[in-house]
């Protein structure tokens, strides 16, 4: 897991998307103009949340988000995804 040097504020979040497949189960190789935006990742960064809406999920969790949640962020090279927990449907 990496460590990255972003503090989200409130209920953001910072998720490091998991890559998605790049062969079928029948060893075919999907071309990136096909594939699908990743739908999971790995969260690296938690705000502490709101009087109202405490945050839930923690660094480590994977989590499952929607196909256009979150601004996207590059840091020191790695692409990730700033969102707010509620556009987080589930860990994982």
């Amino acid at each position: 897991m990496s460590t990255i040097k972003i503090k989200p504020l409130a209920d953001r979040v910072v998720v490091e998307p998991i890559a998605a497949e790049t062969k079928t189960a029948s060893g075919l190789y999907i071309p990136d103009s096909a594939k699908e935006k990743p739908q999971q990742g790995k969260v690296v960064a938690v705000g502490k949340g709101t009087k109202e809406e405490p945050t839930t999920v923690k660094v480590g969790d994977t989590v499952l988000y929607g196909k256009f949640a979150g601004t996207e962020l590059k840091l020191d090279g790695n692409d990730y995804l700033i969102m707010r927990e509620s556009d987080i449907f589930a860990i994982i």
